[in-house]
């Protein structure tokens, strides 16, 4: 149908209304477009760039908090404390020199710290942070922190070092931890990235090596936003880390302070062990030193006068010294015979002072003899010709499997540095390590513990708490791990004769208890308390026959070297035994005078869970006792909570 002409005028005014208002609204929006892209353009050109080309996104690794180490009743021993520390980013700080030197005119550096950085920055990789300085100060953090858009690359960061509260009552115990080195990561088989951090701290002795990857935990990471200077932007994101497991010990705080007060100055150490379940009480090694120092690095000077002390400080001589264990070891083969059915208790054997074996003779340590004495007067007296001639009736094979039995000769699983094998000789080890055919003098010398035969203070406790129970105890130090107990191992019967354990049970109480006893004038008188030991001397040199012709030269004459070993092993109570303990003070002389009233005094603490009454000793050794306990420095561990730690 045709259109009328005003029909097609008024279809022509509608379409160029439409054609106006379309028209307008996209003339409106490119109008508002075009102001935005001139903001964007012109205003904002300059931070858009930055965001846009310069600003990067990177992730850092979050170190997590190290686990805990607490004693047995919830002391602390090993802690966190907060440090406060200046890291930096090589490739965002640009000029690395210059940026070190703004940062010298706000933080002093150590001149040795800063050239270890230096070298960290060169070969690290750039992405990765490199400590400048730790334990700054806070206001020395605070001024770095106002500073940090003139310090591209710097970070002022808070972490956690480890700090050691009880100082050196640990140290040979827990060790120490120190900064990650290339040597740590050449010797460990671990991909962990926390270890490439530089000085991230890692366990280097003791507890805090063995436990390491417990203790260690897992790492976190956080995003962060830096802009072309290496500020910090924004934290984007942040995910932590699992902190590293928290271990108990079965170490009493104050009982181990107190045997480390009391072995004093001297190059000496004592155990101390739970016969019930094997648990180290006490592990105490003297001369000991502050673990401190060496987690951040120790300085020269200080390590040399450690390397340097002819008292080893830096010696765990509890589970890595051996020495010839002297008479302590007459136990065993009194016990080996009687098992092998070549002696009763009541057999004796007469003593003139010597054995003749061949052309030779084998000395007693009593120069007259001590005439006939049976199995109870040989360990009550120490006489060494008894054991000579009960030697060669069993022969070293048997003797070494009893003592083998009694824990000598193993190297215990504890979490201590370089714990020690020690030495349990037999034919077919001579052998096959010398090349040589065993002697009979051989087997003469291994029966009153000399010779070839070495024994850790570790293995000694072991030996005496199983003589004091028949059972099979062995030695824990980790009582939990994050509160969840770990197993007494051990615990089986050894299948000993009950009535030949008894035996030698008997002669280990004389010792202490009867007038002829070696340590008599050492025992503890408090009935509930009597304790059973042994005593103990190993020679470090040569006795020849024209020093026995002329009298043999005291140990107070001879030069510390060459002075004997002082041992002694014991346990209390006799009837019931709850402790047992070694005591070895390196060329101390006389087991009975050296060792033997250290032994004592610690079975006492032990037994009391503190300063035991002075009726407990020798009505002549009160005064003395009572000038010694006045005299001993001990911590104050009562007015503290459990799980504090001590200052």
């Amino acid at each position: 149908m045709k259109r009328s002409p005003k029909d097609t005028a008024e279809s022509t005014r509608r379409i160029s209304r439409r054609g106006l208002l379309v028209g307008g609204i996209q003339l409106a929006f490119i109008g508002v477009l075009g102001m935005r892209m001139r903001q964007l353009q012109v205003k904002e050109a300059d931070q858009y760039r930055l965001l846009a080309e310069e600003n990067r996104i990177n992730i850092r690794l979050l170190p997590p908090p190290r686990g805990l180490i607490h004693d047995r009743n919830g002391i602390t021993v090993a802690d966190n404390t907060q440090n406060y520390r200046i890291v930096m980013v090589r490739e965002d700080a640009g000029d690395v020199d210059e940026v070190i030197a703004r940062l010298q005119q706000l933080v002093y550096l150590e001149p040795a710290d800063l050239e270890r950085a230096r070298k960290e920055i060169k070969r690290r990789s750039p992405f990765v942070p490199v400590t400048v300085t730790d334990r700054i100060s806070w206001d020395e953090l605070s001024r770095v922190a106002v500073n940090s858009p003139a310090l591209p690359g710097i970070t002022p960061e808070v972490g956690l070092s480890r700090y050691y509260p009880q100082y050196g009552d640990y140290a040979h115990i827990v060790g120490y931890v120190g900064p990650v080195s290339d040597y740590d990561l050449s010797k460990i088989d671990d991909q962990d990235p926390l270890l490439q951090i530089p000085k991230f701290q890692i366990g280097k002795t003791g507890i805090e090596t063995k436990m390491e990857k417990a203790l260690r935990g897992s790492a976190g990471a956080k995003q962060i936003e830096v802009n072309a200077v290496g500020r910090v932007m924004r934290e984007l994101g942040r995910r932590e880390g699992d902190p590293g497991e928290n271990l108990r010990l079965t170490i009493d705080s104050k009982l181990q302070n107190y045997v480390q007060a009391r072995l004093g100055e001297e190059s000496a150490t004592a155990v101390v062990l739970d016969t019930r379940t094997g648990d180290i009480l006490a592990a105490g090694s003297t001369p000991s030193f502050d673990p401190n120092k060496f987690v951040r690095g120790i300085s020269v000077k200080d390590y040399s006068e450690l390397t340097g002390n002819k008292y080893r400080p830096l010696a765990n001589k509890s589970v890595q010294g051996t020495y010839p264990p002297g008479s302590t070891f007459k136990m065993v083969v009194a016990l080996a015979a009687l098992e092998a059915g070549a002696v009763t208790a009541q057999d004796t054997v007469y003593c003139p002072g010597y054995m003749e074996l061949g052309d030779r003779r084998f000395h007693c340590w009593k120069r007259g003899g001590h005439g006939h004495v049976n199995l109870n007067a040989s360990l009550e007296q120490s006489c060494d010709v008894y054991y000579y001639d009960l030697s060669l009736r069993i022969g070293v094979d048997k003797i070494a499997e009893m003592a083998r039995k009694l824990g000598l000769g193993e190297r215990f699983d504890v979490e201590m540095s370089a714990v020690a094998e020690g030495l349990i000789p037999t034919r077919a080890w001579k052998q096959e390590v010398r090349g040589q055919s065993w002697l009979k003098g051989d087997t003469l010398n291994a029966s009153i513990g000399q010779g070839f035969v070495l024994a850790s203070p570790l293995q000694l406790a072991v030996m005496t708490a199983r003589l004091a129970t028949g059972k099979e105890v062995v030695p824990r130090l980790i009582k939990s791990v994050n509160d969840v107990e770990q197993p007494v191992l051990g615990g089986a019967d050894l299948g000993f004769n009950k009535a030949f354990l008894r035996e030698v049970q008997e002669g280990m109480y004389n010792v202490s208890n009867s007038r002829r006893g070696t340590a008599y004038s050492m025992r503890i008188v408090e009935d509930a308390f009597r304790m059973a030991g042994k005593t103990g001397t190993s020679q470090v040199r040569n006795i020849t026959a024209a020093e026995r012709a002329r009298g043999v030269v005291s140990n107070a004459d001879l030069p510390w070297e060459r002075r004997d070993h002082a041992l002694y092993v014991s346990y209390a109570p006799y009837d019931d035994p709850r402790i047992a303990v070694s005591v070895v003070v390196e060329h101390g002389g006389g087991g009975s005078t050296a060792a033997a009233p250290v032994a004592r005094d610690i079975v006492l603490q032990a037994l009391y869970g503190g300063t035991p009454p002075l009726s407990a000793y020798p009505e002549k050794d009160r005064g003395r006792i009572e000038s010694q306990q006045d005299k001993m420095e001990l911590r104050d561990f009562d007015s503290f909570g459990e799980g504090q730690t001590r200052a």
